[in-house]
Order: structure tokens, then sequence, then C-alpha cells
């Protein structure tokens, strides 16, 4: 077996002879608004998501030159990058243990567009370092459970400390009509997306985000490739293969794990869309997947389906319904199911969130006979600022099944988040 360091000057070489290869077929297309295949926190998509203008109550221009400066460095190297901070806090009617749980993170993040910058065909490295770290004895991620409840509340707030979150390579073909990834990737950039998916600026609940807790969804920094393509100007389909066992605070092990182990996530994701541009906006698909388990993970081998459709009304009204079945694998719920609908009045303003869900606990990853639960979440997203947002959010969680003495919990919540 080669050794680790091996890995790594392999994956240096592979990525420097796809710049070297694809430069040589440099095409004069203008490169496209849309960015691919990405969900609301794949790190292009975040990049565009924060610089587009909008509706708030006051802005910091004395930060004007500092943003200018970003602007001229993208547009002189093809170097963008991007720098936040966010932090959650939660209280509950009732719990086993804790009634709060409250975390916060630092993230660096950003693109760097090496080959046919501007083109249709470009290619860039993407990167995404954190820091995680915890306000309160128990973090946000594990508080569901803390309440007794089968589920996550904003799984990325916990307490890694250091990690990596991204960091692969992005070659688009065929203007942006195929696009692949390979390296360290998240799951959740690319894996049953759609626009109110994230826990940065969307649901916190977990039920209400990437697979619906019913599909394994491996660590970040996990060693893969992605591949997706547009069959037809409306329909597409992504395949993806990735080590299941992933550590993103040790994020270069993937390359040893991936080859020894040999546990992997797959999944195939077939969907319709209105447009290109409209990606994760106007979205139905169908998502199955195949996960090996891990010793890592301390996940069971298993598969399911999740399937999405949403659709944005006069760019302000999102109803969606979505959910999935999982057979083992690790997954929180073997049956959800969720509606509900985001509204934004003014483009750029702010966003009112409204969810409901009903889920059946996997009985591999607890027990058998544990009740079916009912969520239901409120948020509302003030744009206080072009670079701020402060979010206040109430959940309503029935028949908790890890608490049977709790016929329901409330729970509610504020985040924050700055970007610069």
């Amino acid at each position: 077996m080669p050794s680790f360091k091996t890995y790594k000057i392999l994956y240096l070489f592979v990525v420097l002879s796809a710049c070297n290869l694809y430069s040589q077929e440099a095409d004069s297309t203008k490169q496209k608004s849309t960015l691919g295949f990405g969900g609301p926190d794949q790190v292009e998509r975040r990049l565009e998501k924060d610089e587009e203008p909008k509706n708030s109550f006051f802005d910091f221009e004395f930060m004007q030159p500092y943003f200018d400066f970003k602007s001229d460095l993208k547009k002189n190297t093809g170097f963008d990058f991007g720098l936040d901070y966010s932090a959650v806090y939660f209280g509950a009617s009732e719990s086993l243990g804790e009634k709060n749980a409250s975390s916060g993170m630092v993230r660096l993040y950003g693109s760097w567009e090496l080959v046919n910058r501007g083109k249709g065909n470009n290619g860039a490295l993407i990167y995404k370092i954190e820091h995680r770290h915890k306000y309160t004895e128990v973090v946000p991620k594990f508080f569901g459970f803390e309440m007794g409840y089968v589920g996550m509340e904003v799984p990325a707030f916990n307490d890694d400390g250091f990690r990596m979150t991204n960091f692969y390579w992005r070659q688009r073909f065929k203007d942006g009509k195929i696009s692949v990834v390979a390296g360290l990737l998240d799951a959740t950039d690319y894996v049953d997306v759609y626009a109110l998916a994230s826990p940065w600026t969307g649901f916190m609940n977990f039920q209400f985000s990437t697979g619906s807790q019913a599909v394994y969804i491996p660590n970040d920094a996990a060693l893969g490739i992605g591949i997706g393509a547009y069959i037809t100007d409306n329909l597409f389909v992504i395949a993806s293969l990735s080590d299941a066992g992933a550590d993103p605070t040790d994020p270069f092990k993937s390359f040893e794990t991936f080859f020894s182990n040999n546990d992997y996530f797959k999944s195939i994701e077939v969907g319709y869309v209105t447009s290109r541009d409209r990606f994760y906006m106007d979205n139905v698909h169908v998502t199955f997947w195949h996960s090996d388990g891990s010793d890592v993970t301390a996940s069971l081998p298993g598969w399911g389906i999740a399937f999405s459709a949403t659709h944005y009304f006069e760019n302000s009204l999102n109803p969606f319904i979505r959910g999935g079945f999982a057979e083992d694998g690790g997954t929180l719920l073997q049956k959800s199911i969720t509606a509900g609908l985001g509204y934004q009045p003014k483009a750029g303003g702010h966003l009112l969130g409204f969810a409901i869900g009903w889920g059946e606990p996997n009985e591999t990853t607890f027990s058998e006979g544990l009740d079916n639960q009912f969520t239901a979440e409120i948020f509302y997203r003030l744009q206080v600022s072009k670079h701020f947002v402060i979010t206040p959010d109430i959940q309503y969680l029935i028949n908790p099944a890890l608490n049977p003495d709790e016929s329901s919990i409330f729970v509610w919540g504020v985040r924050g988040r700055i970007n610069l």
C-alpha cells in the first residue's frame, strides 16, 4: 500500500495535470451566471449570494474599500474569498438534561479560478476551513438528543475545533452543462439540495435540511468525486462516490481510509429544473443513495430514497414538499415527510420560513417501538444589513421519541451571521 505522503503527492499531481490539460482547451464562451449544480452553501454559490444586492436597514459603508479590494482581486486574479462568523443559541421548555445549547464558528472559504478564467469551461480550486466552538456544555448539534428528540439542530454547530470542509477541484465542460468535482467534498453541496436547506441562512431543524434526516450524510472533507450533467435543457443527473468514514478534523487521512477501508457513500440523483440558473429554486428530483457503513462513524450499511419538489412563485413564495425512506444506514429517521414554504416579499430582504414534518425513528439506529415524531418550525430572517442577518426561531416538537414523559417540547432560538 502506498504511503500517506504518496497519496498527497498524487493528489497534487492530478490537480496540476488537470490545470495543464484544460488550459489547452480554452474556449471563447463567456461565463454564464449559473453556478452549476451546487446548493445554497456551495462555496461559489455562497460567495455570489453574499454579494447580491440586499434590501436591509443599513450597510457598513465604512468597509466599502475592503469590498472593492475583494472585487478587484477577483477580477484581476480569479481569486475570491469570504470570511464569516455565525453563532446559535437554543432554549427548551423541557429536557432530559440541559435546557440550553449554544455554539459559534468562523469560516474562511473561497475559490481560485485557475483555468479559462471568465469562460464557460472554467476550472477552479475550492476551499473552506473552519473553527467550530461551543459556548455551553451541550452543543446545538446534540441538543435534540439532550431533550429526548430523535433529531439534530443545526448539526454544523458543534465543537470540532479547527477543521476542513472543502478542498477540491471543480471543472466545467460543455459551457457548464457538465460539472465535475474531485477532492475533499461536502455531500450537502450537491445531494438533495434546495433553497432553504442551509443551516446558516435557512431552517435550523435538520429534518428540514439535506436528506430530511432519512439520508446518511458522510462527514465533510470526504475524498470523492461528483459529476453533474444536463441531459436536456431541463433534465439533469448527478452521481457521486465518496469516503463514508471521513474525519474533517483530520481531513487528509481520507486519502488513506478511501483506499484502505473501501467504505463508500454513493448517490445518484435525477431531476427537473425550469432553467439552469434556477437550479435549487425550481427543482423536482429523486435521490437514490447507498452507504457501505463505516467504523469511523459507527454507521451500518444501508440505502434509501429521498425526494424533493420546490418552486419559486413570483420570486417571493417558495413552497416545498420533501421526504425520504431509509433501510438501515445509520440514519436518524427511516421514514420522513416534510412540507413548508419560504416567503421573501422583496428580493434580498427579510425571509419568513415555516415547515411541518413527520418522522419515524430508524429502528436499527435506535430501537423498535419508538413513537413517531411531529415537528414544526417557524423562523424570520432579518436582513439587518447587507452583511449581517439575525434569525429568531421557534420549534414545536410533538412526541419526542426518546423522552416518553413529555408529549411536546417548545424550543426557541436565535442565529446570527456576519460575512465579510
